[in-house]
């Protein structure tokens, strides 16, 4: 079983919400071999709308899971959000599966994924074929500016990011925009 920090905002975690979270997401252990030694981050928000947001991360070996949901009721937020890690999982084996039928059984098993063949129709299988169909491609120069000059790039070219070399450091960083409107920075070192 995963361990869990659920923590609560404008909300009592009791031992009610505590115990549906972690059976929600302890359904996700069927999907690996040895359930890894990972902390579940469960952050339940409720604002003074009623609106009830979940958020989990779930660091595993080899993949991070994270997902939120809002909606006006906590319990479907947290059904919904444990749907969406779900997915995500069922997702991941089908490209690991699909990889490893070429190279073997081997690799997949020292990564302690459970040997679970998705089954998928014909429909679902194209939309997950075509889903990561690469139609351009596009050589950037990456030039030299400040944080706040990258975020005017983007805003004025209407994009949701910006690639750029940070003039302070020179390293080659990726503005963004969040769902929240605020901005976030990425570094690569």
């Amino acid at each position: 079983m995963f361990k869990y920090n659920i923590r609560g905002e404008n909300i009592e975690v009791t031992e009610g919400i505590r115990a549906y979270v972690e059976k929600k997401i302890d359904k996700l252990a069927r999907y690996f071999n040895n359930v890894p030694d990972a902390t579940a981050h469960v952050n339940l928000k409720v604002y003074p709308n009623k609106q009830a947001k979940v958020e989990v991360t779930l660091p595993v070996p080899y993949l991070t899971l994270r997902a939120e949901v809002t909606s006006g009721d906590l319990y479907s937020s947290i059904d919904l959000v444990e749907e969406k890690l779900e997915r995500q999982l069922r997702k991941y084996k089908t490209k690991i599966n699909r990889r490893f039928r070429e190279k073997g059984r081997k690799e997949r098993q020292e990564r302690g994924i459970a040997d679970m063949e998705v089954v998928l129709d014909t429909d679902e299988q194209e939309q997950e074929d075509s889903q990561f169909n690469i139609v351009r491609n596009k050589e950037l120069e990456v030039k030299p500016m400040d944080k706040e000059e990258a975020i005017l790039q983007m805003n004025m070219l209407g994009h949701d990011f910006f690639i750029f070399q940070d003039v302070e450091n020179s390293t080659v960083s990726v503005v963004y925009r969040r769902h929240d409107g605020c901005y976030g920075l990425l570094s690569i070192k």
